[in-house]
């Protein structure tokens, strides 16, 4: 196991604080606990995005008339409003 310094301004540092109080786990722990959240989540959208890179390279793309439909789902037309 690896330690290393992270500097916080003292508000963080008093909400980590405070927040390991209550769930009785140390600074430390809940500290790990959030890089572990952080990695997990940017390993995961970086896949994501070159899995996409990878499909738009093979010329993976959808028709028109799919990517119409998808974005008329979720935008309103300026004539209906």
């Amino acid at each position: 196991m690896t330690a290393f310094t992270v500097r916080l301004d003292d508000e963080k540092a008093r909400k980590l604080d405070r927040l390991a109080s209550k769930l009785d786990r140390s600074r430390s722990y809940l500290a790990a606990q959030a890089i572990d959240d952080y990695l997990a989540r940017e390993e995961w959208q970086i896949a994501e995005i070159e899995a996409g890179l990878a499909e738009a390279d093979r010329g993976e793309f959808a028709a028109a008339d799919d990517l119409s439909r998808v974005v008329a789902k979720y935008v309103t037309s300026r004539r209906s409003a």
